[in-house]
């Protein structure tokens, strides 16, 4: 079973027993933290996703340990201005480790899961409801064959046209020589 989790603005696809490292969140080594922002549960081929959180789901971890991220150089420079500025930064992290996805939510989004398997079923009988689609695809497809025909007619005239202008360029090569 896998959860997607929001903390800290960003998104994380968490299963039990993993390690992530997120934003600073309150508390010690040991803690028990709750996760309630849940925006999609899954496992074993059943999907819920939430709009925009399902509901009654919770992800609980355990702090592992409070740390700092790689430090991070923030360089300024405006050439010929004389202006360099440097920054630094690290980011404030905690290590959680997942230990369960669940709560009232979790335990239904199964049962809820296998009464829309039948609903894949009817998936098949919609081969039907598929084939006015097609035809309706077809009559597009015969556009894009007229739209050639036209460009295709247009051609000669394009052809017949530049003949022409090729013919008064050869007539005027041999004045050039009659002259000199």
């Amino acid at each position: 079973m896998f959860a997607v989790i929001k903390t800290g603005g960003k998104q994380y696809r968490v299963q039990p027993d993993d390690v992530i490292r997120i934003e600073r969140l309150a508390g010690e080594a040991g803690d028990t933290v709750s996760f309630d922002e849940v925006l999609m549960v899954g496992g074993e081929g059943d999907v819920k996703v939430g709009a925009p959180l399902v509901d009654g789901v919770t992800v609980s971890g355990t702090v592992v340990e409070q740390a700092r991220g790689p430090k991070i150089i923030v360089f300024k420079k405006k050439r010929r201005q004389n202006y360099r500025r440097t920054r630094g930064h690290r980011q404030d992290l905690t290590v959680v480790r997942i230990t369960d996805i669940g709560g009232a939510g979790g335990k239904k989004t199964t049962k809820k899961a296998a009464a829309k398997k039948p609903a894949a079923k009817t998936k098949a009988d919609d081969g039907a409801a598929d084939a006015p689609a097609k035809a309706e695809a077809a009559p597009k497809e015969a556009a894009p064959k007229k739209a050639k025909a036209d460009t295709a007619a247009k051609k000669p005239k394009a052809e017949a046209a530049a003949k022409p202008a090729k013919k008064k360029a050869d007539t005027a090569k041999p004045e050039t020589k009659s002259e000199e």
